[in-house]
């Protein structure tokens, strides 16, 4: 506007400065919270007792404490031709008692989704064996973080390329986006993040 004073000009062209300023700052901000919310989705694969595995020399009740248990987890459970897994209610857990199993494996090498929250009970079928101390409880919460992602082994390390692979849904038919490796977000949580940035460009 060549009209206006050279002190209109210089102002206004600070205004617009400081006004393309903050849009880089929220589309930054923008950036940095979606693959928060897709590390808060991550599960996690736990070899159940650890290099023990699953098998009377291995602490059962100490290797539970202290862990979080979410939906999209998995327990592997790996034991010799000896023992067996058997998941069970309540009450078998506490008689250790196959008599009624949920499930029953004896293949050695046993993977088991934690679909839904709530407890979980599992024993060896023998029940000298469970008696003594080859039996596991697991309480299963629903994670904070939207939608789990597929479980990551824990000592494996991330080998994603970190490019995002395209939309897709999980079994609850909730859409999601994978940010490489296990990483991932619900649409939903991105959609709500960017109508943010687009109403604050609106404003300025």
């Amino acid at each position: 506007m060549p009209w206006l004073p050279a002190q209109c000009r210089t102002e206004n062209k600070h205004s617009m400065a400081m006004a393309q300023a903050r849009v880089v700052a929220l589309a930054l901000c923008a950036l940095l919270l979606v693959p928060g919310v897709a590390r808060r989705a991550e599960a996690v694969s736990y070899n159940v007792g650890n290099s023990a595995g699953w098998d009377l020399s291995a602490d059962l009740p100490s290797w539970a404490d202290g862990k979080t248990f979410n939906v999209g987890d998995v327990l592997v459970f790996q034991y010799s031709s000896y023992h067996t897994l058997d998941e069970v209610d309540e009450a078998g857990f506490n008689n250790c008692s196959a008599a009624s199993a949920l499930l029953s494996r004896s293949d050695g090498n046993t993977t088991v989704p934690l679909t839904a929250p709530g407890d979980r009970y599992f024993i060896c079928g023998s029940q000298l064996h469970c008696l003594g101390g080859m039996k596991l409880h697991v309480l299963v919460s629903q994670p904070a973080g939207g939608a789990p992602a597929e479980a990551t082994p824990q000592s494996t390390p991330q080998t994603g390329s970190g490019a995002a692979l395209g939309p897709s849904t999980d079994d609850a038919g909730i859409p999601w986006l994978v940010l490489g490796g296990s990483h991932r977000a619900t649409v939903g949580s991105m959609l709500l993040t960017w109508l943010f940035v687009a109403a604050t460009l609106l404003l300025v």
